[in-house]
């Protein structure tokens, strides 16, 4: 018997009849909540850009100096008889450090002193003279001569009393310097010498250093690109001044940590380093315990105005790409992730402040980065957002 030859057919048209029949039992399917990007597709957890005003501030690095600075150096020549300080403590103003030999000082102030009593004496005996021959020569009793001359005697000794007082002010003021004395209040720094060194005027090596640490001294560099910008940004607006102008600063420790006291800006420089194109900025701050101390490594934040419209995002969010770009990713209304290069200035913080390349209601990934390709479908969770709670199971017909 020989098969029909539109046999061959029926399966296909089974295999038809089967897939209506399994359409219509199913129904219509359901479309992807909001937040999905299929199934399947990867879920993230986005920001949703939004501005917000700002404190613009600026970290520069710089090192602490004494706010006054005073080097010990003999201004006479002896032997060092008593060191009167404790090393490395606080000395006063006029406070007596060390004492020099004073007897060869003595000895010439005690004759410079004589010199200027004889000096004293001789004027006293010139002047009677002169006033005589003054009231003689007008009766003729004496040369004119003779007065001239005792004029001139008086004169003479008038100079010699001068000159005589002249030189015990020298001695005295030798004398004095036998006692070293501290220009300035502060602490001060080890001793170079010892009872019995002999020490010569004005060495060149110091016997101490007394530096004032409260307060204190913050030199910073800041670039001279970045001072005009900031400049422009104030002149246009885009930033607002802090209140009554005045800079505040904070500082940071070598360790990391925020030293407790704020300080203020003093002055700026007016000229830009030639060779490294930038500007000294000094800020003061308040040393009352001794806890900076000079030659400090520091970094200064110094707030320099206000930001309205500013756009903040995590460090989490911001990547580099091989150019080293700033680079982020973003979901658009398909759910689907494309790639967008910002711009970004300062770090508040945890965060990012982004200048350009962003919009309010962008959706910037934050969390699920590794599992986002450019183009590829998500699933998106907004930050802070509880995690959706999963669906009941379904109740079993018995």
């Amino acid at each position: 018997m020989q098969t029909p030859r539109h046999l061959p057919f029926i399966p296909l048209g089974l295999a038809l009849a089967g897939a209506f029949l399994l359409a219509a039992c199913g129904g219509k399917e359901t479309p992807p909540g909001p937040g999905a990007g299929g199934p399947g597709a990867p879920a993230v957890t986005v920001v949703t850009v939004q501005t917000e005003s700002v404190a613009v501030a600026s970290e520069l690095p710089g090192r602490t100096s004494p706010y006054q600075i005073a080097e010990l150096r003999p201004q006479v020549t002896g032997i060092v008889k008593e060191r009167l300080f404790k090393e490395g403590s606080e000395v006063k103003a006029g406070q007596v450090l060390y004492r020099i030999d004073p007897a060869t000082y003595q000895a010439a102030f005690d004759s410079a002193q004589a010199n200027l009593a004889r000096a004293e004496a001789n004027l006293y005996a010139a002047r009677l003279k002169a006033g005589r021959y003054a009231e003689l020569v007008k009766i003729e009793a004496v040369s004119k001569q003779a007065n001239d001359e005792a004029d001139a005697a008086l004169k003479q000794a008038q100079a010699d009393v001068g000159a005589a007082r002249a030189a015990l002010d020298r001695t005295r003021i030798d004398l004095g310097y036998t006692r070293v004395t501290s220009p300035i209040a502060g602490r001060i720094s080890r001793s170079a010498v010892t009872p019995g060194a002999l020490v010569t005027a004005n060495q060149d090596d110091a016997l101490a250093t007394v530096q004032k640490l409260d307060p204190i001294y913050v030199d910073l560099t800041q670039s001279s690109a970045d001072m005009l910008r900031m400049r422009r940004d104030l002149e246009s607006g885009r930033l607002q001044r802090a209140a009554g102008n005045a800079v505040p600063v904070q500082l940071v420790l070598e360790d990391g940590s925020v030293y407790g006291a704020e300080g203020k800006l003093a002055f700026s420089e007016v000229t830009v380093d030639e060779g490294t194109g930038s500007v000294t900025l000094r800020a003061v701050f308040p040393n009352p315990k001794g806890e900076l101390l000079p030659g400090m490594y520091v970094r200064a934040r110094l707030t320099q105005g206000t930001q309205d419209n500013a756009i903040l995002l995590p460090h989490a969010a911001v990547s580099r790409d091989p150019r080293g770009n700033a680079t982020v990713m973003l979901v658009n209304a398909e759910n689907t992730v494309e790639p967008r290069v910002v711009k970004t200035g300062q770090s508040i913080g945890d965060k990012w402040v982004v200048s350009e390349g962003l919009a309010p209601g962008d959706r910037v990934i934050v969390e699920g980065l590794q599992k986002a390709h450019p183009g590829s479908p998500v699933q998106v969770q907004e930050a802070g957002a509880a995690a959706a709670a999963p669906a009941a199971p379904a109740a079993v017909a018995k």
